[in-house]
């Protein structure tokens, strides 16, 4: 057999097993941090901020636990714009502050090649959901005629609280100490795009839909209908590293 058709074997027989070798080494880390920004239907435009542990426990399957921590809104809040310039919302009387505790599997169902591509994995969490329902203090008026202020829980029972009276919201995390707590669960289900080059670093995103459900009822609006479960489809921005 000539020379150069045995180089050509060769190479035809060498280069799988290389690039075997390559997409082996690229998929062998055997654990995973990330963190996100996370947007969902049920959220403002930052929705909350995410944490997950992963760890290899087969070929393809990680096993994961997490935690999301977001601010849960009722579907009919609008914001307001008072005559003083500054924004509130009509007729919300509480915050909902949900910290959900997830524990989770993920399966690859596509690996990214070396340095480049996209790895997909399947995503499913299940867990305790934790709620704070603090107050949605509003600053108003007893008097329509001057801008002298007094702040307090929005209650749509209080003349005082009309859409004319309002000046504005309280300020940032007031009541957060008396908030109440709520109990309740979270199941989650989903897919995660992982990107990047770099074999010790991770950038992607995710998406799917979350179930949030508490054991009564939370009253964001005493004026609209309220539930307590909280259906929500979201995306999250995460970055993060694997060893």
């Amino acid at each position: 057999m000539p020379r150069p058709l045995y180089l050509v074997l060769l190479i035809f027989l060498i280069f799988p097993l290389a690039a075997g070798a390559q997409q082996i080494e690229a998929d062998m880390y055997e654990s995973e941090f990330v963190w996100g920004i996370n947007k969902n239907t049920a959220g403002g435009l930052i929705g909350g901020f995410m944490l997950r542990k992963s760890r290899r426990i087969s070929d393809k399957m990680f096993e994961s636990y997490g935690l999301e921590v977001v601010n849960v809104k009722h579907s009919q809040e609008t914001r307001r714009n008072s005559r003083t310039g500054n924004f509130y919302i009509y007729g919300k009387s509480n915050y909902l502050y949900s910290f959900r505790f997830q524990y989770g599997r993920e399966l690859i169902l596509f690996r990214k090649a070396p340095s480049q591509g996209v790895e997909i994995k399947a995503i499913a969490a299940i867990g305790p959901s934790l709620g704070l329902l603090a107050p949605y203090y509003i600053d108003y008026t007893t008097d329509r005629n001057t801008i002298i202020s007094r702040t307090e829980q929005y209650d749509p029972n209080n003349p005082n609280h009309s859409y004319d009276q309002i000046l504005g919201t309280g300020r940032l995390f007031q009541g957060v100490t008396e908030s109440k707590i709520r109990i309740g669960a979270n199941l989650k289900a989903g897919l995660s795009f992982e990107l990047g080059t770099i074999k010790s670093s991770v950038t992607g995103f995710e998406i799917g839909l979350l179930l949030d459900a508490y054991t009564q009822e939370i009253v964001l609006m005493p004026t609209a209908d309220n539930s307590a479960i909280f259906p929500t489809a979201f995306i999250t921005l995460f970055y993060g590293s694997r060893r």
